[in-house]
């Protein structure tokens, strides 16, 4: 019945084609070509045919056989220009479809050349999140030459002088639509189908002609027809990527299956395929763990089902065959396969060339998934029931809860000391209250805890909570991240007051809160929330500047939302058990010497063998220490240019963003190694540093294995509505999320999901980056991966270059577009492992408190140090915390500062912050700020007022502390352009400050 509708629907378009055109204009077909003749595509769009008019006439008719993808394109506006770009006026449209125009236009130059362009756009929004839409079809026919070509008459028409096609070009070769993108003709279509009879049809196809549109069927497979021989090509050692085609025009597939008999060459030769790779069938996720799942395939659809295949390197040159079957709820069909093996042997599988697509194997990669350990951290150390990390320890409850964790950071934040710092005032516990009262977990086993590998342990412990089973288990990692999985399951039908997570902060520990749609500030007394899905909050950061936790609630559906402006085309997903419709919520309290924070999810039924989730992620802080000599001396000049200019500034840290002749194409920085390379051996050559841009959270649209990714449906291209710039529009099928473009190189990139095969990918490709071009590390442009992926970022980095280096850059998240949330919480999962943090766009350095600063910017209480970005930041207050503004953003200027550090010394120095409370200068108030630099005799102070009128402050300084006798001492501020006045105090003399500045003083 379907091949009936098929069948007439083709017979009645040929009809409508032939009573306009004549039969041989679909004939009319040549090859794609495109020019090297550029010309305005703002103007024109990115496509035309050129046309021969062989002699004046009044009017010439020619037939476009463009056979497009675009099934809007009879809406569209046609442009016919002569030879100069002189747009004509007088263009008739006799027939438009996908297929083929039928146009006759005035020759206003006489015989010679003539464009038709079609697809014409126009740009809306801003330059780098630009708007496109088609310009409708205008009719600009004169009606004088209209009357006088008899455009009322077909037969008139008919028997107009026919232009001649000379061939199809685009703007630029990218642009181009390929042969895959060249559309089966009804007739074309109908014909396999009367062929053809199988409920689903086969077509085999190479890596070189990845298939482009997903429900339209190419002229390449109509010609070639379904079930033939796919014939390979490959290289010994060479990963070979292909396609098996697969067509349902009849109905819907349930459960497609691959297998693949191993290819057999002569005299014995074989090729194994039992570890084929079928992506679209499973493969190994993002964590590691292997899966395969159910593919369905919906009626009309065409299904690309890339596999890919390793060659052995000892393969044996020559012919091989096999046969691939795929099978189905439908049945199944088989293709034939032929390789050909050259004699040559490639290296390294051909991943040295992308466009080949070679690289598709790294989807599956699980390189660098171990718990082996990352520096600075050391071995988790189990002690019975006590877990030892880096500068912390944590003891395990008998319900699997954390009973005590402390924390041996010192003030100072430059070392770990002796003396534990407690954080919690009493044991964290899960609480199920019913109608007969509270009920605390009763445990009815021991945990033991289990060593996975020197960075991870993990323990289970089983529980009982009035009619629930609590079963717990529990890891804890090398850097301090704690990962709860906690079952509740109702053992009896039973109704619920409420199931609430209670965290008793130690009072004095709890100074400082962000997260929950606070800033960073001091903790409120008292704070109530509630969850909404229109915010991208599910917990926070309490703690100190040497002792401190992020709490995050989630179930086992969580999946990390996209950021950065996306937020709401994938925003949180409400735990189930935590927000229970609604009921769900936060309460924060001081009570005398602790800080009370209680998850509540409220009341609800469960019936027996009922199941809820309550999991939680805890990260003790700071992760590590910070490292002020080793800062002070990496200096960040953010911008590609010359090594030259680069050295005469002082820098010692290259940033090479995306966009740049090196690294182009966003988050695809492969296809300028060369280049690449020179430039950081240049670099090295003079003891300087490189690092680049490349992040997951979009990808450019150059990426090779664009076509590979999106026929994975929305694994790792996020869905949306499509959009944006026009070679997304014109190449994609809609399903899509346009992001960052370009417009002086046209890189335009789609959104991925940050939780997927693709982050394998990234991981494969920092370990080639690190190991063949030589990069020291990365600059991370906001990120929408998780720890598991950094934690392998850092590892392939540390593999193969001697201290690597990632910078983190944020845009404040703290608004509508982003959810409300704080880039300090939101990455916070991530700090672990980075060196320095940019904080950011839109952040606010002049009206905002020292305890914003502190938490939400600095990155102090994580072990991390960071630069200000937005208008230059403020310099007096980045002194205070250590930053300065990076070259050679506009807004301000650190090189005065470099200058100074450098006379005074102050790698050699060591930093006592103002949050210290042995800090040997005061000022005795909480809004001006004083931070000591501390070196042999000689201190640096750097003061900076929040006060919000000109004040004076007398300096409190112990001088013992200092080492300096107050008898010999001078207090002198060096002339700083920008920043200082030179300028001398006398001991005990009043220092003046200004609203937002402050000064640099040496005291010696």
């Amino acid at each position: 019945m379907m091949l009936d509708r098929l069948q007439r629907a083709a017979a009645v378009a040929v009809l409508a084609t032939s009573a306009i055109a004549p039969a041989c204009a679909l004939a009319q077909d040549e090859k794609i070509a495109t020019t090297m003749e550029k010309w305005d595509r703002y103007a024109f769009g990115n496509h035309r045919y050129a046309v021969d008019v062989a002699t004046a006439a009044p009017a010439v008719q020619v037939t476009i056989p463009w056979r497009l993808r675009d099934r809007a394109i009879g809406e569209h506006r046609i442009i016919v220009t002569d030879s100069a770009g002189h747009p004509i006026a007088n263009v008739l449209r006799r027939h438009v479809d996908q297929v083929s125009a039928t146009l006759a236009f005035e020759p206003v130059q006489g015989a010679g050349r003539y464009y038709v362009y079609f697809q014409p756009f126009q740009q809306t929004g801003s330059r780098n999140y630009p708007k496109l839409s088609y310009l409708p079809w205008q009719d600009t026919v004169a009606s004088t030459w209209s009357a006088r070509i008899g455009a009322a008459s077909p037969l008139r028409l008919d028997a107009l002088p026919r232009a001649k096609v000379a061939g199809y070009e685009a703007v630029d070769p990218f642009d181009a639509y390929t042969e895959m993108e060249r559309i089966a003709s009804p007739v074309e279509t109908a014909r396999v189908l009367h062929v053809a009879q199988a409920p689903f049809l086969l077509f085999g196809e190479d890596r070189a002609h990845p298939v482009r549109m997903f429900d339209q069927l190419p002229q390449r497979w109509a010609a070639r027809g379904p079930g033939k021989p796919l014939h390979l090509s490959a290289a010994r050692g060479e990963f070979l990527s292909f396609q098996l085609g697969l067509w349902t025009p009849k109905r819907a597939l349930n459960d497609v299956r691959i297998t693949f008999d191993s290819l057999q060459g002569a005299n014995g030769a074989r090729i194994d395929t039992s570890k084929l790779h079928r992506f679209a069938l499973g493969g190994s996720d993002y964590t590691g763990r292997s899966f395969t799942q159910h593919h369905d395939v919906k009626q009309g659809a065409i299904d690309p089902l890339w596999l890919g295949l390793d060659i052995p390197a000892d393969a044996k040159p020559g012919h091989y065959k096999g046969v691939a079957t795929v099978t189905s709820d439908a049945g199944s069909q088989r293709l034939p396969i032929e390789l050909e093996v050259a004699a040559a042997t490639i290296a390294a599988h051909g991943d040295d060339k992308p466009q080949n697509l070679t690289r598709l194997r790294w989807l599956d990669s699980t390189l660098y998934q171990d718990d082996s350990i990352v520096a600075p951290y050391t071995p988790v150390n189990v002690q019975g029931n006590v877990l030892a990390i880096l500068g912390r320890h944590v003891r395990i409850g008998g319900d699997g809860l954390p009973a005590a964790i402390d924390s041996e950071f010192t003030p100072r934040m430059t070392s770990i000391g002796k003396t534990p710092r407690a954080l919690l005032a009493a044991p964290m516990r899960l609480v199920v209250e019913d109608g007969q009262g509270a009920h605390v977990a009763a445990p009815q086993n021991a945990p033991v805890v289990e060593t996975l590998g020197p960075a991870r342990v993990r323990w289970n412990a089983r529980s009982v909570a009035g009619a629930l089973q609590q079963d717990v288990q529990g890891e804890l990692e090398a850097d301090g991240s704690m990962h709860y999985r906690i079952a509740l399951k109702a053992t009896q039908a039973t109704t619920l007051r409420d199931i609430r997570l209670e965290i008793p902060f130690a009072g004095d520990a709890a100074r400082y809160m962000i997260g929950l749609g606070r800033p960073g500030d001091e903790t409120a007394d008292r704070f109530d929330w509630k969850w909404d899905v229109q915010k991208n909050q599910d917990g926070a950061w309490v703690g100190d500047v040497n002792a401190g936790m992020e709490f995050r609630l989630r179930d086992e559906h969580y999946e990390r939302p996209l950021n950065t402006n996306f937020y709401h085309d994938k925003p949180l997903k409400m735990p189930r058990s935590w927000d229970n419709g609604g009921k769900g919520g936060i309460r924060m309290a001081r009570d005398g010497d602790r800080y009370d924070v209680v998850a509540f999810s409220g009341p609800r039924t469960m019936q027996a063998g009922d199941t809820l989730r309550y999991d939680i992620e805890l990260r003790i802080t700071p992760f590590k220490t910070i490292n002020p000599p080793r800062h002070f001396a990496q200096r960040y000049f953010h911008k590609y240019a010359s090594l030259d200019e680069i050295t005469g500034i002082g820098a010692t840290v290259v940033n090479i963003h995306h966009a740049t002749p090196i690294n182009p194409w966003i988050n695809y920085p492969f296809l300028e190694p060369a280049k690449m390379k020179a430039y950081i051996d240049a670099a090295h050559a003079r003891g300087m540093k490189v690092k680049i841009y490349n992040t997951i959270r979009e990808l450019s649209d150059h990426a090779p294995e664009v076509p590979a990714l999106e026929s994975l449906g929305n694994e790792i291209i996020s869905p949306g509505k499509g959009g944006g710039w026009s070679w997304l529009q014109e190449h994609l099928d809609g399903d899509y999320i346009a992001a960052w473009h370009v417009p002086e190189i046209r890189d335009a990139a789609i959104i991925n999901s940050g939780a997927s095969r693709w982050n394998n990918y990234y991981i494969e490709g920092m370990d080639w980056l690190a190991r063949n071009i030589g990069i020291d590390g990365l600059y991370l442009d906001d990120v929408a991966f998780d720890r598991v992926t950094m934690k392998r970022v850092r590892k392939a980095l540390a593999a193969h270059r001697p201290d690597p280096l990632i910078d983190l850059h944020s845009a404040n998240q703290y608004n509508e577009r982003d959810g409300w949330n704080s880039s300090a919480l939101l990455y916070m999962e991530q700090m672990p492992y980075l060196d320095r943090l940019w904080f950011g766009e839109y952040f606010d350095y002049q009206k905002t408190s020292p305890a914003y600063w502190l938490t939400e910017i600095s990155g102090i209480p994580y072990g991390l140090m960071g630069e200000m970005l937005q208008d230059g930041g403020n310099p007096w207050r980045g002194m205070v915390f250590g930053m300065t503004n990076r070259m050679p953003w506009t807004g301000g200027d650190p090189r005065n500062l470099w200058k100074a550090w450098d006379a005074f010394g102050i790698e050699q120095s060591e930093m006592i912050g103002w949050w210290a409370t042995d800090v040997p200068v005061k000022t005795g108030r909480k809004d001006v700020l004083a931070t000591v630099y501390q070196r042999q005799g000689k201190a640096m102070v750097a003061i900076a007022s929040w006060a919000p009128q000109a004040t004076t402050v007398p300096l409190q300084i112990d001088w013992k502390a200092l080492g300096i006798d107050p008898a010999k001492a001078t207090i002198t501020a060096s002339a700083i352009d920008g920043f200082q006045p030179a300028r001398s105090f006398k001991s005990g003399e009043a220092i003046p400050l200004e609203p937002g500045k402050g000064w640099l003083l040496v005291v010696q």
